[in-house]
């Protein structure tokens, strides 16, 4: 609706995250720096200018765009996030680093296609069940939506492989069936699947058992796959109360590993103590509840589904990289939402926020 604000709490959130995670990870790229790395420059292009940068600019175009044109294209953008992902595979196009093929080199850039795959995937699952809504209880429709719904975006994650992202994916889809009405007889059919799922998985896949393993008993290799989180821990709990102050860290320099992705939570843990993190944690839930808080006042099923998949993927990503971290979840490698090292991720997060945002402009005021 032309002249309506954009919901004012959400939009401070998104900035106070935004913010806050532009200082912890300036203090993180130093210890990578101090490891000699030769790419910081690159790096931190790639993060701030390319990330947050255009991030921005996807969320100011997005935030200004009628939301309900997205239900318009959806298929389309589902399917072109489908395609661009593929390309992955392709010979010349496509790498891999860190056991995992799903990075892509386009005009001497690096990008991962599979985080823009998570938004295309939302925006089909909203649409879909927006459309069908009054036969999500059939099975069919239901159910066998669901399952169509991933199964492309299932079967090019897992053949990269990328379970963090993959398990992002189900997360936020799920999430909107669930908003949508389905039965918990559903849910539950889902879930069994998905464990059957991960335990094949785990059968033809040695480094996802590993780290099903190394989570269940971190203390088995602590110098091979325990290493991560046994550094994390060390880092979390030398933070103490208030933390050793900004910059301050240690386990950055030397110990931790990724200490501008993955592990950056534990950067922010030991230099702002058990407060900062407490807070870092907090703002988010905040942000999920102010999400769903506009999904229950949008103005059509399209915008409510579609504001509980935006706010699930945002926050989901982010309290399992945190859970990672903390010994609670399996590693996945997944980043923390609008702080983590990453222009593709933080791009398209920045861009959902956008969407998000647009929906609130349209929201019934409480």
């Amino acid at each position: 609706m032309k002249g309506r604000r954009v919901d004012k709490p959400l939009l401070v959130l998104i900035g106070a995250l935004l913010v806050g995670g532009l200082f912890i990870f300036s203090s993180a790229v130093f210890g990578f720096l101090a490891r000699g790395a030769t790419n910081t420059s690159s790096v931190v292009f790639s993060h701030v200018v390319l990330g947050v940068g255009g991030g921005l600019i996807a969320l100011i175009i997005a935030a200004n765009v009628d939301y309900k044109i997205w239900k318009k294209f959806a298929p389309y953008l589902f399917l072109a996030a489908i395609v661009f992902t593929a390309l992955v595979f392709v010979p010349g196009i496509g790498f891999e680093h860190g056991g995992c093929r799903c990075w892509a080199h386009f005009a001497g850039f690096s990008v991962q296609p599979s985080e823009f795959l998570k938004a295309g995937t939302i925006l089909m699952a909203a649409a879909y069940f927006s459309a069908f809504r009054m036969r999500v209880h059939d099975f069919r429709w239901g159910l066998g939506g669901l399952f169509a719904l991933l199964a492309a975006p299932g079967l090019l994650l897992a053949a990269q492989p990328d379970l963090g992202t993959l398990g992002i994916v189900v997360i936020a889809v799920t999430a909107i069936f669930f908003a949508a009405g389905a039965r918990y007889r559903d849910l539950l059919i889902s879930l069994l699947i998905g464990i059957l799922v991960l335990a094949a998985f785990a059968y033809v896949k040695p480094h996802v058992l590993e780290r099903i393993e190394t989570f269940l008993n971190p203390a088995q290799n602590p110098q091979a796959e325990g290493y991560q989180i046994r550094q994390s821990l060390i880092a979390i709990g030398s933070g103490g109360l208030f933390g050793r102050g900004f910059g301050q860290g240690v386990q950055k320099f030397t110990y931790l590993p990724e200490p501008i992705g993955d592990s950056i939570f534990a950067v922010a843990s030991e230099e702002f103590g058990f407060v900062g993190a407490l807070a870092l944690i907090g703002t988010f839930l905040a942000l999920a509840l102010r999400g769903f808080a506009v999904a229950a006042r949008a103005p059509d099923s399209f915008g409510a589904l579609l504001a509980v998949g935006v706010s699930t993927y945002l926050v989901a990503e982010a309290f399992i990289n945190i859970g990672a971290m903390l010994g609670l979840a399996p590693l996945t490698g997944i980043p923390l939402t609008f702080i983590s090292q990453g222009g593709s991720a933080m791009l398209a997060s920045l861009g959902c926020a956008g969407i998000l945002l647009a929906v609130s402009r349209q929201a019934k005021r409480a």
